[in-house]
Parts: C-alpha cells; structure tokens; sequence
C-alpha cells in the first residue's frame, strides 16, 4: 500500500474483522513496512490505532508483523481469534467510533478547516471519523494529467481487472478540470471496452472513482457492481492488454507509432504504444509498465547491469520504480556503484542533466573511467554472481518457486531477474 499515491481506506471501512478502524490501520501499517506511509501516522502515534489496538489487546508491532503474512481475509480471523473479542463488544466499540464527536478545541478547529478547504456548506459532517474520511478524500482525489500520465491499462490495481486503474486516473482528472490531452468514458475507445465489459456506465464509474481515492474501496465498488467471475477478469485481461490493430485501424496504428517513436518496431499493441507515449509524453522511464532493461544489456559503456541501472535511476527520479528497488536498496546496483566510484545519490542527480545514453557514457568516461580489462573482468563476475551461503540459496528457492517453480536452472541472479522481469510484464 502506496499512501504517497492513495489514502488508506476509511475509517468506517469494516472489510476487516467488521471492526471500525481495522482496514485503515492495516493499510497504514503495511506502508509503515514498505517505507510509504508518507504523511500518515501508524500505531502508538496515531489516536484512532491506538484507540483499536487497546480495544484488541495487540500491540502495534505485532500487528505490523501480521499484515505482511496475511490477506484481509486471514487477519481479520486473526485479530478475532487474538483479540477474542464478541459481537456484542465489537459492536459495542464501532458505534462508540461512529458517533464520536470532536471533543478537543484542536479536533473541532481542524474539522472546521477541512469542511472550509474540501467541502463548504456542508453541514452533515459532524464526527471524528468523518472529519478524517473528508481529509483523505479531499487530499487525493483530484488527479493531475497535466502533470504526469494516467497509470498503465496493464496495472490490476483495482479490482484485478485491466484498464480499470487508468479509466479511474482519466475520471477523476476529468472531474477535476486536469486531463490534459487524455479522453476518458465515452470519448474512449479503450473505455468503452472496458464499462461494457463491467456494464456500467461512464458517468456511474466516474462518480464512484471520485468518492473512492482509495483502490481497495472502488475496487470493491467495482466488483459489486458488475459481478464477474475470477475466470471472465482473466480472459478481459488478456483480451485488453493483448488488443492490436485490425485491418480497419492498421493504418491509424502505424502512422501511431511513427509519431509516437519511429526507431520502435516492436510495438503490436495498443497497450505498448499507448506506455511509450506515456513515458515519451512525460519524458520518464516508468516501471511499473515495462521492465527495466536486461541486466545482460551491454549498450552503455559495454558493461552488463549499467542500462538496467540507468532505467531505474531515472524511474527512482520520476517516482515510478514500482516494484524494483534502486541504489542502496539492491546489492547489484551497489556493486555497479562501487565498481564505477558513484553513489546512488550521485547518479540519480547526473541522469537528470544526461537525457541519453551516449551523454551517460560519455560522462563516466570523463569522471569515472574503467579500462576494458576492468570492464570485462567485471561482466564477468556479475554474469556469474549467485547465492554463497545458505540464506541467500534459500532466498532464490523461495523466489523461483513463487514465480516459476518449473524452472531449476536458474542459479545466477541476472538469470533470477531476467525470469522475474518476464514473468512480472506477462500476461
């Protein structure tokens, strides 16, 4: 869970054990332990957590430790089973919740500033828990095309389906007067496809997609809504993502993709070209639409692992790393860095002023030169690097055997991030 990008959901929310407070504080707990919590607060800090943690008998670290090894649906049979905790209790607690009215001079002025900042007028938000569901909504909602793109229609962030995340972007954006060049609902070809498949209409979703900042929320709208099967998802998925041009559109689409990048021939979907216009729009490399480059790739200065490591620097810059991980946070980046003389701090800030990769390697060549016997030495030792001891031979079994367990000849890390690069982008 994001909370740079999303709110985590409300307070009211009751997906989890049907306690009020439970779903908010899971999600803030899971970005505690992803290190994206952002402005949030988790645990003994935060007033409401500490309020339904006291009431659970759990302490903010076990609970922290707990999010991460289950799903919703497991946690919410742990926390009752922990807490022991009866109906009539935890009724009891939800409407004590509910109803709680600001009794603090600071809770009162702050719910004042946020009805005078998201919702003048409005005179139906009285609570302490609807005082912090304005906030999170009002904070998140509007999204800015302008500023950067709509999310991937490769993304299944909400409800699992494709498409879904960018048609939710392109609403709200629109709604916000800040969609810049995109179209959304009707005006969409993509669009259509999708709210016919989900049988809702463009006005409907909007509407939902504005109320719901948060994924998991308008997810669950989402579903309710068009009652698909996990088999009927899937098939739409591969359906969308795998979409190209017919012979109506083959022209359109090539004359497309000439304008979008004429040096790209590998492109055959709508979904491909609509990611490198994406990224060429905005001028940033995005990995949460494509893998980085192989670390095999020796383009830049003829070492392995150093185009993958620029691709991640500039996604670090543009906060669009998704699941990968740059600098300090992946020991093959620090020994790219250590072997080039940088820190990751270092090359971060020089890929902002360097837009290619001849200004890349025309840069270390002058600051941090490495002779080609180094160069090739190197390579070697990085193609060949693997697991030495039994805690990182255990780490790649577990990864192997999540992605692929069919594979058992992969026993280096390059072959290890070539195969999770392929599997994570397949669809």
């Amino acid at each position: 869970m994001d909370l740079t990008r999303q709110p985590p959901r409300r307070p009211s929310n009751l997906g989890i054990a049907g306690i009020v407070g439970v779903a908010r504080m899971t999600d803030k707990a899971r970005a505690h332990n992803a290190e994206t919590i952002a402005d949030y607060i988790y645990g003994e800090s935060s007033g409401l957590d500490q309020r339904v943690l006291t009431f659970l008998g759990i302490s903010a670290d076990a609970f922290a430790e707990v999010v991460d090894e289950h799903d919703d649906s497991a946690l919410g049979h742990w926390i009752l089973e922990t807490s022991g905790k009866t109906a009539a209790e935890i009724a009891e607690f939800n409407d004590a919740a509910l109803t709680q009215l600001p009794d603090t001079e600071a809770h009162k002025q702050r719910l004042k500033d946020r009805l005078a900042r998201f919702a003048p007028g409005r005179t139906d938000i009285t609570t302490v828990l609807q005082s912090m569901e304005l906030d999170d909504w009002g904070s998140f909602w509007q999204v800015d095309l302008t500023a950067g793109p709509p999310r991937s229609a490769r993304a299944k962030d909400i409800a699992g389906i494709c498409g879904v995340a960018r048609m939710a972007d392109k609403g709200r954006a629109e709604r916000a007067g800040k969609i810049g060049e995109y179209l959304y609902g009707d005006d969409s070809g993509q669009d259509v496809r999708i709210l016919t498949f989900l049988g809702i209409s463009a006005a409907d979703f909007q509407e939902a997609a504005v109320n719901n900042p948060n994924d998991l929320e308008i997810g669950a709208w989402v579903l309710e809504n068009c009652g698909k099967s996990q088999d009927e998802i899937e098939t739409f998925n591969q359906t969308l993502v795998n979409y190209g041009p017919n012979e109506t559109t083959r022209e359109r689409f090539q004359a497309r993709c000439q304008e979008v990048d004429p040096t790209r021939t590998d492109i055959t979907t709508w979904v491909q070209l609509q990611d490198v216009d994406d990224q060429r729009s905005f001028g940033i490399v995005d990995l949460q639409r494509r893998a980085p480059r192989s670390p095999y790739n020796t383009d830049v200065y003829g070492m392995v692992q150093l185009a993958r490591l620029i691709d991640k620097g500039r996604a670090f810059n543009s906060n669009t790393l998704g699941a990968y991980f740059y600098g300090e946070d992946s020991g093959i980046d620090r020994a790219t860095l250590a072997f080039l003389g940088l820190s990751a701090a270092e090359f971060a800030e020089a890929l902002k002023t360097l837009p290619t990769d001849a200004e890349v390697e025309t840069w270390l060549k002058a600051n941090h030169a490495q002779s080609e016997a180094d160069i090739e030495t190197y390579n070697e030792r990085m193609t060949q690097m693997g697991p030495t001891d039994e805690r990182y031979k255990a780490l790649m079994a577990n990864m192997i055997k999540k992605i692929a367990p069919e594979r058992t000849d992969i026993n280096t890390w390059f072959a290890l991030m070539a195969l999770d690069d392929e599997k994570t982008f397949a669809l």
